[in-house]
């Protein structure tokens, strides 16, 4: 059972930064595809990024030029550098991983994840 452990969020003005970490365990498939998503007060679960074990990567067109999402795989923990903040994306943060765990295509579709975190709470003022 995949299990993910978020940390890292927390409050800043606009234009700070803040990186989230998600820990993972409970795997040993060398291939995958996890993301980032988040949950804003009475809107839809989205899509931020994803990355699989070849390196790539998509972003949501909001966040590309601002957030970055990395793997450390020798520490099974997942990455979300985000700069430039802006209130907007205030939101509960999740991590999450696909089931199964690779497919060819890596989207950022909500459906195709079935494991998550617990979620961190990012807060962006203005």
């Amino acid at each position: 059972q995949v299990q993910l452990v978020e940390s890292g969020g927390g409050s800043v003005q606009a234009g700070g930064s803040l990186r989230l970490s998600c820990a993972a365990s409970g795997y040993t498939s060398s291939r995958y595809c996890m993301g980032w998503f988040r949950q804003a007060p009475g809107k839809e679960r989205e899509g931020v990024a994803t990355i699989d074990s070849d390196g790539s990567t998509t972003y949501e067109d909001s966040v590309r030029g601002r957030f970055t999402i990395s793997k450390d795989n020798a520490k099974n923990t997942l990455y979300l550098q985000m700069n430039s903040l802006q209130p907007e994306d205030t939101a509960m943060y999740y991590c999450a991983a696909r089931r199964p765990l690779w497919a060819e295509f890596c989207t950022r579709l909500v459906a195709d994840f079935g494991y998550w975190g617990q979620g961190t709470q990012v807060t962006v003022s203005s």
